[in-house]
């Protein structure tokens, strides 16, 4: 049997600012914690909150460009949200296939039930019509993407204790886009945000954990 951590609520805070992925930079800071916090180790992929956080207040633009309300299109179903970026070469790509993969192995009706947002932290170059064609690659055309103004996306983000930083240009003309590699699923129970994955969750980690995640049950 799997162990898995519970954060207390003395922790929580400190869980706000967990790490911050340089995606596309070879800065080696980038993977260190911004906040002195012990976290699960890396082969415990769960970690459970004592005290869940509630959903975020985001109102964005799907791939449509439609408005879409992450509270009130995801209330009171089980659902995965993570904040990255469509040119992030490794961290995003590899986490958005993992679940994908991991959803493929539920029974049709819990795939159905099982809602997965990613919300971009580079809104400037990801475009309503930009995520509609990288997720369907990168992940699951299921997968729902959000863009729209940074500040609501980087408030929103707090909400749930992920960091992000605005988009820079480097030297060699990379843009970085700094964010909290962390996935959260909220109980489609009582809508909290309980279980929280680092980005060295596997695609069979989430396999084990989804069957229990649609059902609000932890892992």
């Amino acid at each position: 049997m799997r162990k898995k951590t519970v954060l207390t609520a003395a922790a929580l805070t400190a869980v706000a600012a967990l790490t911050l992925s340089a995606c596309g930079s070879g800065d080696d800071d980038s993977s260190k914690p911004v906040a002195d916090v012990s976290t699960q180790p890396k082969t415990q992929a769960a970690t459970v909150l004592d005290k869940p956080f509630e959903k975020p207040n985001l109102v964005l633009k799907d791939t449509k460009g439609k408005t879409y309300d992450f509270r009130e299109e995801t209330k009171g179903k089980p659902t995965l949200i993570y904040f990255g970026y469509t040119h992030c070469p490794d961290v995003c790509p590899l986490t958005m296939s993992n679940i994908a993969i991991a959803r493929k192995a539920l029974p049709k009706a819990d795939q159905d039930k099982l809602q997965v947002v990613f919300v971009t932290t580079d809104p400037e170059r990801d475009t309503s019509a930009e995520l509609a064609k990288w997720l369907p690659s990168a992940g699951d055309p299921s997968f729902v993407g959000l863009t729209g103004d940074f500040a609501t996306i980087q408030a929103g983000a707090r909400q749930v204790g992920i960091g992000i930083e605005p988009a820079t240009k480097e030297k060699d003309g990379t843009v970085v886009s700094m964010h909290g590699a962390q996935v959260i699923a909220f109980s489609p129970k009582t809508d909290g945000g309980y279980v929280l994955y680092g980005e060295d969750t596997t695609a069979d980690d989430y396999a084990k954990d989804l069957p229990k995640l649609v059902k609000g049950e932890t892992p």
